[in-house]
């Protein structure tokens, strides 16, 4: 274990950079910081280290108020609007614990630029690799379903002028070209627009649905049943489903970690974290209970399309920068995943060098084909998010990062009362993961499944409208 922490750089952070309650000690942590980061500061070298705080957190806003948000009022249907909104304030809160626990673990341990990395800390090689695989395989999904949410959006503009497959690619080349930008804090104007779009686009919805005297996609005439529930009857597939579906519209946090590595200050972390996960919370509440009060179970998936064509268009042109934005940030952090892998304790690493380059467009095109694939291949916007939720966040987001504070708490197993508490209250964290992972993948895949036969879903890959 000691040989393969020195052969990836990994290493425990010195004792002296700790104090007794686990915080890093400012000075000491400024006087060896190079050591402690993947990315060195010199001459010759590009300097990662460049974002802000703020920068930092309007970054992870992009990276969690994205697809999600369109999502969960389809959720609270099958749910119900307390259930769902009880979901969702559980579940944010939850993923904010998490982030906190993976942030404070990475500034603890020298060298971890991942949450892979981390895992080579508290598993080893094995874990390691896993945990990498599902890194990967999370964000090429989350990606595809920005890929898939654009070619919606253009799909709008253009009643279906060409094969949705076209707008798929034409949407896949844009965010392989936004993605390649290289360090963070060159894409963070993007992420500002991206957030700026989604949310006004949302916004626009929200207002529209509350102008109408019935829902856009109820029928305009006659009786109909509005569908409405306070508490829902779904079966377990359904509920599971919407389940992993919410859970997954913030658990995002695991793409956060490679941003530590690009901020001035990683200590500066947490300030980001709550900014960010706070405007989430509130947003996500207010904006889903409104559009599910007012279009009942005729909300749209996404929900740009619940306030009638008008605004669909208008919401899907504001926002398209947005949804943008989201695929190129989950394909950047997957691509600088493998980049620092491939490229890591090599001099190539932070050079302008054709092999440093040529690495890292190859990354970046490479994971953009994979999240083309899976958008053509699983045509169903809930279905991408909820299958991202349960097979890939869940250990990734809320298993491991339970680990992580257990392997950093060991002593609170015999401690006082409330550390004792603590402590299993982090195991009933990861068996919550199990759970999730096992249940919620049968869900969404059988939700799959019987979408394919009831027509719900067309072929993979058609050329089919995917704006319904």
């Amino acid at each position: 274990m000691a040989d393969t922490e020195k052969n990836e750089g990994i290493s425990p952070a010195p004792a002296l950079m700790r104090s007794a309650s686990g915080s890093v000690d400012d000075g000491k942590m400024a006087n060896a910081e190079d050591n402690f980061e993947v990315f060195k500061r010199g001459e010759g070298t590009v300097d990662f280290r460049t974002v802000g705080w703020i920068q930092a957190s309007v970054i992870f806003l992009k990276v969690i108020f994205a697809v999600g948000v369109l999502t969960i009022p389809s959720a609270m249907y099958v749910l119900g609007a307390l259930p769902g909104a009880i979901n969702v304030l559980g579940w944010q809160a939850l993923n904010t614990y998490c982030a906190i626990i993976q942030g404070n673990f990475r500034n603890a341990h020298a060298g971890c630029h991942s949450i892979a990395d981390m895992a080579n800390v508290v598993g080893g090689v094995w874990l390691k690799e896993v945990v990498g695989v599902l890194f990967l395989v999370t964000y090429a999904i989350v990606g595809a379903a920005g890929i898939f949410g654009s070619s919606v959006a253009l799909n709008v503009f253009s009643n279906h002028a060409i094969c949705t497959n076209w707008f798929m690619a034409v949407c896949t080349i844009a965010v392989f070209i936004l993605a390649s930008a290289r360090k963070f804090e060159k894409i963070a104007w993007l992420t500002w627009a991206g957030f700026l779009s989604v949310y006004i686009a949302v916004f626009i919805v929200v207002v529209g649905v509350t102008q109408r005297d019935r829902p856009a996609a109820a029928p305009q005439t006659g009786d109909y049943d509005f569908g409405y529930r306070v508490i829902g009857n779904p079966t377990f597939v359904s509920a599971i489903t919407s389940v992993a579906t919410i859970f997954c519209s913030g658990a995002g946090t695991s793409a956060f970690l490679p941003v530590i590595s690009e901020m001035r200050r990683p200590r500066d972390y947490n300030k980001a974290v709550y900014l960010c996960m706070g405007i989430v919370t509130a947003s996500y509440l207010t904006f889903s209970l409104v559009v599910y009060a007012y279009c009942g179970k005729w909300v749209a998936s996404p929900s740009l399309g619940s306030a009638g064509d008008t605004l669909k268009n208008v919401a899907y042109g504001v926002g398209l920068i947005g949804l943008l934005v989201s695929a190129c940030l989950y394909i950047h952090v997957a691509a600088k995943y493998l980049f620092v892998r491939m490229l890591r304790d090599s001099p190539h690493l932070q050079k302008n060098s054709v092999v440093h380059w040529s690495v890292w467009l190859g990354c970046t095109f490479g994971m953009s084909v994979v999240a083309f694939l899976l958008a053509s291949g699983i045509p169903i916007f809930n279905y991408l998010l909820a299958l991202a939720g349960s097979l890939t966040f869940a250990p990734l987001a809320l298993g491991l990062p339970g680990y992580l504070w257990i392997y950093d708490h060991q002593h609170y197993r015999k401690g006082a009362w409330w550390q004792v508490l603590a402590y299993w209250l982090n195991w009933l964290m990861i068996l919550l993961a199990v759970f999730l992972t096992i249940g919620g993948t049968y869900g969404t895949v059988q939700s799959i499944i019987d979408a394919y036969a009831s027509g719900q879903i067309g072929q993979a890959f058609s050329c089919a409208d995917n704006n319904v």
